[in-house]
């Protein structure tokens, strides 16, 4: 056997896959030679774009349209020996190992692949750099010649340096043909403008200070020049000023531990306080320290015309008009990942809804805001503090536990400000009121204001008593009419509300019937296997085989029996009327529909007190079945040390007074027991939740004479249903 070392000889074009197939578009080649003036220390960039034109050898002999694309900055430069073996070695580990620059800024490129974009937008390359020691390096690349060369090492590159009295910096010109021209249009480069203003965040000052950058200034400069049919442009690049114009805004800093602050602010209205959050995840955040800086838009036609009045301008100094600051927020929305300053492509980008915010907008309408209603920035460390790892191709992070924790993470910081703005706008009236069943049928019922203004009117008339009564007469026999069909109404929303409780547990009933119907499909299959071995044998023993699964499948048909006795209030058709119900027994088949969740979960539940009330069963145990639905969920989510629910059922002389309905999970903020929102139909602090939930416990409580309120606490959830008079006892 023989033995033979070979080494591996990348190919020529090598250089052309890392720069044209693993940068994402010709607008990702352009950031990556920003970041590379950035990391020499330069206080700039100058981009310039120029349409030249070159005598055509063609026989139609119109000239040969030519772009020629210069990138100058004014940094440190480099001598010949960095140009020879480290800008010249692919995916060098130099900015790796270094980290930081000369003057202290966070290294941006660090793949050592970046400059090799530029093989996307030209087909040579000239680079001009002049070090601090006032040594000049040129070198000429022809992209051409590493996609005829077989090997990488076959191509001959020309270097030569000299001494100079040029300021340091380094300039790249990228030249290229008609097919390199043509890339570029009107619509190429407002996009590539706009690319520009997103790569470095308006929060830029929070964002220094969070990195301790030595060297903070860095502008870009764009000039466009020559181009057929677009106007030249010379301008320096920054953000819209829609940022500062926002409607809500929340921001702030989570430590790495899962503790944090966050500022709630809305500019919507005058006199507004700004609200300090307390945030505690209860665990690291798996992604080191994140600091947020989000700021919300309605869309309606009112708050456009106010977002415009605060200020949005056109690059001219002139109000924009409502279709324009429409197509502003449009283009600039998405919330950025930013890394020392610079955006992650393409987190951020207006049809990159990474955040999911779009689909859960879908179901919950009212209270989640969509991708196109909130511009936001994610400042995120290092690599090796995150273990956020930015791809290769550029093209975003890659999906590993620290991504998934820093979506996680911004989307609770951005419920924090759902449920603030959910709050605002029900006060200020800028929603449409959520309908509440009982509440408007009552008011449908109440005809005793106009029966009284009728009567009024046709005695001030000059109509006589006997008349008018007559009359007075007439409206309450249509008031006796209108009462029969809302109270058909009532019942058949009371019976809805019931089946909708039923679907919302649907995945408790599907766990609690799988054991039993395991059963049924694994054992009873069987006793016509022993059947037919004792007939073969008479051996008695088959027979006290099948007597054994017959008395487990009676079992188990008992405990599916049950299990639909409990739903059955829940799943009827047609509502009985009320009838006299032991509330602990009613409270104990809800439980029972969670015995195996609970049991799994480690959650333990005790009832106390006992009275007879008068009521719909369906309306008892849609209340109670949303509670410890609740309550299962948020004991689970955030794995509290002891997962209780206690019931106290308290009476005044064997009368009902109120019900305490407790857990030990996290609670619910004051503020929503305040403003009373956490019964409004549509809102909901779960992820994903529809918020029906509650708001059909507080009706089915008011069909029933009752009243169930929310009551603060630092123990947990604390519900009271109470009769109505007895509330604040």
């Amino acid at each position: 056997m023989s033995e033979n070392v070979y080494r591996i000889r990348p190919a020529g074009r090598h250089l052309l896959t890392i720069g044209r197939d693993l940068i994402q578009d010709s607008y990702a080649a352009i950031v990556e030679l920003v970041k590379n003036a950035y990391d020499a220390d330069s206080e700039s960039v100058e981009i310039h774009f120029k349409a030249t034109e070159k005598p055509s050898e063609n026989i139609s002999g119109n000239p040969e349209k030519r772009i020629e694309i210069t990138v100058r900055d004014y940094g440190h430069g480099m001598s010949q020996d960095t140009v020879i073996n480290k800008w010249m070695v692919p995916s060098t580990p130099d900015k790796l190992e270094r980290r930081t620059s000369p003057d202290g800024r966070i290294m941006q490129g660090r793949k050592g692949i970046g400059r090799y974009a530029a093989s996307m937008l030209g087909s040579t390359l000239l680079l001009e750099t002049v070090s601090k020691d006032l040594e000049k390096t040129t070198v000429l690349v022809n992209w051409h010649d590493f996609e005829t060369s077989k090997y990488l090492d076959d191509v001959e590159i020309l270097v030569e340096t000299h001494l100079t009295d040029e300021h340091s910096g380094t300039t790249l010109t990228i030249e290229g043909g008609e097919e390199y021209y043509k890339e570029w249009n009107e619509k190429q480069f407002n996009d590539l403008n706009f690319e520009l203003k997103k790569l470095i965040s308006p929060m830029q000052n929070l964002m220094d200070k969070a990195v301790d950058q030595k060297d903070k200034e860095f502008d870009i400069y764009l000039k466009i020049s020559g181009f057929e049919g677009i106007e030249d442009i010379e301008e320096t690049i920054t953000p819209y000023p829609i940022f500062d114009l926002f409607d809500y805004k929340i921001s702030g800093k989570i430590h790495a531990n899962g503790k944090g602050t966050l500022t709630y602010a809305v500019q919507k209205a005058r006199n507004t306080v700004e609200e300090v959050i307390s945030f505690n995840l209860g665990d690291p955040t798996g992604c080191g320290d994140l600091i947020f800086d989000i700021r919300v838009y309605d869309r309606d036609k009112e708050s456009i015309e106010q977002l415009i009045h605060r200020g949005l301008k056109d690059d001219n100094g002139n109000y924009v008009g409502k279709l324009q600051a429409r197509k502003i927020l449009d283009k600039s929305n998405g919330i950025g990942v930013y890394r020392n300053g610079f955006r992650i492509r393409p987190l951020g980008d207006p049809e990159f809804d990474w955040l999911k915010l779009n689909e859960q907008r879908v179901q919950n309408p009212s209270l989640k805001i969509g991708s196109n209603q909130v511009i936001g920035y994610v400042l995120i460390e290092s690599e090796e503090k995150s273990d956020l790892i930015e791809k290769s191709a550029r093209d975003g992070l890659r999906n590993n536990n620290a991504y998934q924790q820093l979506q996680k993470i911004t989307n609770k910081v951005i419920k924090e400000l759902e449920i603030r703005r959910f709050s605002f706008r029900r006060k200020a009236g800028l929603s449409k009121p959520a309908l509440k069943v009982e509440k408007e049928l009552n008011r449908i019922l109440s005809f005793d204001n106009l029966k009284q203004t009728v009567h009024k009117k046709l005695i001030a008339g000059g109509m006589n008593e006997k008349s008018a009564e007559e009359v007075i007469e007439l409206i309450s026999k249509e008031e006796e009419e209108k009462s029969q069909t809302v109270e058909e109404i009532r019942q058949a929303i009371a019976t809805y509300q019931g089946q909708a409780t039923l679907g919302k547990i649907m995945n408790v009933v599907l766990h609690e019937g799988r054991r039993p119907l395991n059963y049924f499909r694994n054992e009873v299959p069987r006793i016509d296997r022993f059947i037919r071995k004792y007939k073969e044998t008479n051996d008695f023993e088959h027979i006290e085989t099948i007597e054994s699964i017959a008395n487990n499948t009676v079992s188990n048909a008992k405990t599916f029996s049950d299990l639909f006795l409990r739903l059955d209030p829940l799943a009827m058709g047609k509502r009985p009327a009320k009838r006299q119900l032991s509330i602990e027994n009613e409270i104990s088949n809800c439980f029972a529909i969670f015995r195996q969740q609970m049991e799994d979960k480690g959650i333990k539940f005790e009832i106390n007190g006992d009275a007879i009330i008068e009521a719909w069963q369906q309306d008892i145990a849609a209340i109670f079945t949303n509670l410890i639905e609740n309550s299962i969920f948020w004991l689970s989510e955030k794995n509290t040390d002891i997962k209780e629910i206690m019931v106290n059922i308290i009476t005044n002389e064997n009368s009902l007074s109120y019900i305490d309905f407790r857990d030990t999970g996290p609670g619910i903020e004051p503020n929503l027991i305040e403003d009373n929102l956490i019964f409004e139909p549509q809102f909901s602090t779960k992820p994903g939740g529809t918020g029906i939930g509650l708001a059909i416990a507080g009706e089915a409580a008011d069909r029933n004479g009752l009243k169930l309120t929310a009551l603060e606490s630092t123990t947990g959830a604390y519900f009271r249903l109470s009769t109505k008079g007895d509330e604040n006892e």
